[in-house]
């Protein structure tokens, strides 16, 4: 694992995701998408016998920002995950690593992703080796890996969920409970200047 950071246009350093992995071989060539992002939006991925391809779509400061997709131009099914982003994030990537044809090099043969609501796929075939990255108290914002014709390895980066909204609105809650003028009816005998 690694942490970095880029600086910003005022010199100050971002947060960046802390780098996790890679999984799967040595071929193709390295991409690095980065960890700067507030999450992931969408997963559009291309697959058969294996994963051919990945494209992502990330939140960076509440706007949508593609990226490239990685991989090569075969495959025969598509597939598209759409998280119900802010609320719906990712905590879990899994799958599989195996040479596509006898004495190649691995790639990774199925992904499975999960969220804090559901699980995607597997997509691909479920052969080989397998790997995982459950994640506590964390989401992923990033991805990495190599990629030539097809998904060679994937690594992510990964942030803590912030929690910042839900103790908002419990300090609102809160708030509204112990300042909310209640009147005080005196009891007989008792004054009133209570």
């Amino acid at each position: 694992m690694k942490e970095g950071g880029e600086n910003n246009e005022n010199g100050a350093e971002k947060k960046k995701g802390i780098a996790v992995g890679t999984w799967g071989g040595n071929g193709g060539s390295a991409w690095d998408d980065g960890g700067s992002y507030n999450g992931v939006r969408e997963i559009t991925i291309v697959h058969a016998r294996c994963i051919d391809s990945i494209k992502v779509v990330y939140d960076k400061n509440g706007k949508p920002f593609v990226a490239e997709k990685h991989g090569g131009v075969g495959g025969s099914k598509t597939s598209q995950i759409k998280l119900q982003f802010p609320e719906e994030y990712l905590i879990s990537i899994s799958g599989y690593i195996s040479p596509v044809v006898h004495g190649g090099s691995p790639v990774i043969r199925s992904l499975t992703f999960k969220s804090n609501r559901r699980t995607f796929g597997p997509y691909g075939v479920e052969e080989g080796t397998p790997f995982s990255l459950p994640i506590e108290g964390g989401k992923i914002v990033g991805f990495k890996g190599r990629s030539g014709w097809y998904l060679d390895s994937i690594g992510c980066y990964l942030s803590r969920v912030q929690s910042e909204k839900v103790f908002q609105k419990v300090s609102q809650k809160l708030m509204r409970r112990f300042t909310s003028p209640i009147a005080y009816i005196p009891k007989d005998g008792e004054e009133k200047s209570r």
